[in-house]
């Protein structure tokens, strides 16, 4: 039995995040309002909604790059609001994102270990210098990233510039850096954004591999498809308010949801 079929599992997992009241105004535009939720430890959780509904800015308060005006975040019962992006990499949070954020110039491998850093000791002069210390790490960093290129297929691509590649295989560049220092938590930003329906079914089977690994993962996505077949759990936004939240089946019968978001009855 899945999670998503299993209410029990639901109930006696342990949060592994927070989301406390959290608001954010843009001028008069009240962007998120007084949004709570929690994210379960192993689950795969979806954050839905149409265009406007507050998802990329609730994303990205998460992940650091935007303060929230009131409210909170914890990740571990650690305080992340208002922190840096970097500082809650450090405590396992990584993210990916909708418009990809890579290098072209870069080979594939080279993108990837740059995902790698936050787990290096050695200092940017013993990297100039090309210390011993700073050639062991580039060595282990390598053989602890080879294993992700090559369960993505992508390893025989390690060397090629990533601004050559299809963007299906860029996609896939971007999740291997995100995975690249073995993050506790993925939040994920429309992960199946220009993908092609076979793309999109391989990354399915993908994000679940991820969440059978031990990892937790929040996503925004449009692809409802993807959403209801690999989602534990769903939040569903609206205006910047919390409409709806439970357990794909629940969703698919809320009528808020389906009038607000679905489209009524013609939905």
């Amino acid at each position: 039995m899945s999670q998503t079929e299993s209410p029990d599992i639901l109930v006696s997992s342990p949060s592994i995040m927070k989301i406390d009241k959290i608001d954010k105004f843009f001028g008069g535009l009240h962007a998120v309002n007084q949004v709570s939720f929690d994210v379960k430890k192993g689950f795969i959780k979806a954050v839905i909604g149409p265009n406007g509904a507050g998802k990329t800015t609730m994303f990205n308060m998460i992940a650091g790059s935007c303060l929230p005006t009131d409210g909170r975040v914890l990740f571990n019962n650690k305080e992340l609001t208002g922190k840096k992006p970097y500082r809650i990499a450090e405590q396992g949070l990584l993210r990916t994102f909708q418009n990809l954020k890579l290098c072209s110039h870069l080979s594939v491998l080279d993108n990837v270990l740059l995902g790698y850093h936050t787990r290096c000791k050695a200092g940017l002069i013993a990297g100039m210098i090309s210390s011993k210390r700073s050639r062991s790490e580039e060595k282990e960093a390598v053989e602890k990233v080879m294993p992700i290129l090559e369960w993505l297929n992508m390893a025989d691509k390690r060397f090629s510039e990533v601004g050559n590649l299809s963007f299906g295989e860029q996609r896939a560049v971007e999740l291997a850096r995100a995975l690249a220092p073995d993050p506790e938590m993925l939040l994920l930003d429309e992960p199946a954004a220009g993908l092609n329906m076979h793309e999109t079914a391989d990354l399915a089977g993908r994000i679940q591999e991820i969440r059978d690994q031990g990892r937790t993962i929040l996503l925004v996505e449009h692809d409802m498809d993807l959403v209801m077949e690999i989602s534990d759990e769903i939040v569903v936004l609206n205006f910047g308010k919390k409409i709806a939240e439970g357990v794909p089946s629940e969703i698919q019968k809320n009528e808020d949801v389906i009038r607000i978001y679905l489209g009524g009855d013609d939905a």
